[in-house]
């Protein structure tokens, strides 16, 4: 009997790109807080590396932090897709492609008034 591959090896590279884009999204409106936290702590980190290293003392915390937050993302993608979570399998992912949520339509306050009303045309 041979195994059928649900997902292709295209779909476990669209599917790090798709995990990689929603983890940077999430690590930027989410995260701000902890983002504000980093920022403080690389502030401090930099006074205290500019006695060592006058030259380059930002350059290397600047880096750092940004290395630091860039493999966070790609390594959580990269987990994710491994373990074969599909974004289109999440639910809170409908944003993503294109899902409208029914349960979720819009009712405005003049609907009453004119959603019986027939336009003759």
């Amino acid at each position: 009997m041979e195994l059928v591959q649900k997902h292709s090896y295209f779909d476990s590279i669209k599917s790090f790109l798709i995990w990689s884009f929603t983890l940077t999204v999430c690590l930027l409106v989410v995260g701000f807080p902890v983002g504000v936290l980093i920022v403080t702590i690389g502030i401090l980190a930099t006074i205290i590396l500019q006695t060592v290293i006058p030259a380059s003392a930002v350059l290397v915390v600047t880096g750092s932090i940004f290395a630091l937050n860039l493999a966070i993302v790609l390594f959580g993608a990269a987990i994710l897709s491994f373990k074969g979570i599909y974004p289109e399998e999440v639910s809170w992912l409908s944003w993503l492609h294109g899902q409208n949520d029914v349960a979720n339509t819009p009712i405005y306050a003049y609907c009453p008034l004119t959603c019986d009303l027939q336009l003759n045309s």
